[in-house]
């Protein structure tokens, strides 16, 4: 994904940024033993907070311990004893991480094409062990590159018809988190609407350099006609928020409660600010 599902860090008591960054380096450690060192380098916030949100909806006691970082050794980093909640997030990294790199070297040219040229075999390596691992994940990733596809091939300039085979592709991971069939329901409104934000917020962010390079944006056209406000995408994204937060607070959060607070009722505002620079 594209790391903007942050956390407004300034609101956090130290406590909680503290398990957020034992969450985070959990992961990465993770993501450096099943998928090499490489992996770590595409790690996100957003695998973060599937993580977070996971764990959440378990039982389970989450016991932090301290050891050397395996990035700098000579720093110290909080982890989890236990990271087998970290098993699916990394693979969903990386499975969707592939399908990025996939979409850039058909989409760039020169220098930067040929930059991703070069780090395909590291991730083609991990994206196997990974769909090997969780078929289910790889099933909903390829079904989204598919339809994301076939939007972009179409010329799509609807930003809601744009962003629906991302909506859907979030829907479904997240309804991977739960075997309830009511928390899957909330799971999926939840991760639709998260999905959308998501897509709508990079639209936004890479519309510039979009139309510079003469790359497919479905804001292209309402840029060029003058009807292109930052104000209309504020707008979009809150609904998006307000969806994402109504669908939260119908799951039984079993811990991580403030911290998950904190990502949906401040973070997602917080970001989308500052990325638009409103």
């Amino acid at each position: 994904m594209f790391g903007y599902i942050r956390a407004a860090k300034p609101e956090m008591r130290i406590k909680e940024h503290e398990l957020y960054k034992a969450v985070y380096c959990s992961l990465c450690k993770e993501m450096g033993k099943t998928y090499g060192v490489f992996s770590r380098f595409t790690l996100s916030y957003d695998f973060t907070f599937y993580a977070l949100l996971g764990m959440a909806l378990k039982t389970d006691t989450c016991n932090i311990e301290r050891k050397a970082c395996t990035c700098n050794p000579l720093k110290k980093c909080s982890y989890l004893s236990e990271r087998l909640d970290m098993q699916m997030p990394a693979a969903a990294s990386m499975i969707l991480c592939y399908f990025k790199l996939i979409d850039n070297i058909n989409d760039e040219k020169g220098l930067k094409r040929f930059k991703y040229l070069f780090v395909k075999p590291f991730i083609s390596s991990a994206y196997k062990k990974a769909k090997k691992l969780y078929p289910e994940l790889d099933k909903i990733a390829k079904e989204y590159i598919t339809n994301q596809t076939a939007v972009e091939n179409d010329g799509c300039m609807n930003i809601d018809m744009a962003a629906e085979p991302t909506a859907k592709c979030l829907a479904e991971m997240f309804k991977l988190l739960s075997g309830d069939d009511m928390q899957k329901r909330c799971l999926d409104r939840m991760g639709y609407s998260i999905g959308r934000y998501i897509y709508i917020l990079d639209a936004a962010v890479d519309l510039d350099e979009d139309i510079k390079l003469g790359r497919y944006n479905p804001l292209t056209k309402s840029h060029k006609a003058g009807e292109y406000t930052k104000d209309f995408i504020a707008g979009q994204l809150n609904i998006c928020v307000g969806e994402a937060a109504k669908a939260y607070e119908l799951l039984d959060i079993k811990k991580f409660k403030n911290i998950l607070d904190n990502l949906i009722y401040l973070g997602l505002q917080d970001t989308f600010k500052k990325e638009l620079k409103i």
